[in-house]
């Protein structure tokens, strides 16, 4: 039944029964590797020759829930997931959607802000930052007194 494993009670708390230390072992490690509320949420950073593209997964998110602001060359990207409301209600064997707020920031310099652009479709968050134009580096000697 979709893997689950039998739960027993262990000091007046539910816990995974771990009787192998390498299953108790490999159990931490893919539950902290998904655990979204610690990781936040995945982003793919792209770089073209006159953007970049940032791709952040936000499944489940409501448009009206996900902000974006840029803030002294800080990219912020914050989403509230509150898209159920929690019951006390007996008869789960296991919750693992999660709520709560989420928030990534990027440094990125010589964007030009006032044409960044977002799209949101099918969970993923599209954010074009384009490039200003290159200058050319100014050599100056400076003299030594």
């Amino acid at each position: 039944m979709f893997d689950l494993i039998p739960r027993r009670r262990k000091e007046g708390k539910m816990t995974e029964r771990s009787e192998d230390p390498f299953d108790a072992l490999w159990n931490s490690f893919f539950t902290n590797v998904m655990d979204r509320s610690e990781l936040g949420f995945r982003t793919d950073v792209k770089e073209k020759e006159d953007k970049y593209i940032i791709d952040a997964e936000l499944p489940g998110m409501k448009k009206e829930d996900i902000s974006v602001e840029m803030d002294d060359d800080y990219l912020t990207i914050s989403a509230d997931n509150e898209y159920y409301e929690e019951e006390e209600e007996e008869g789960y064997i296991r919750r693992e959607r999660r709520r709560g707020s989420y928030c990534r920031s990027f440094y990125v310099e010589d964007i030009k802000e006032e044409e960044i652009k977002a799209e949101y479709n099918d969970g993923i968050l599209e954010i074009t930052l384009p490039k200003k134009e290159k200058t050319a580096v100014k050599k100056k000697t400076i003299d030594i007194e």
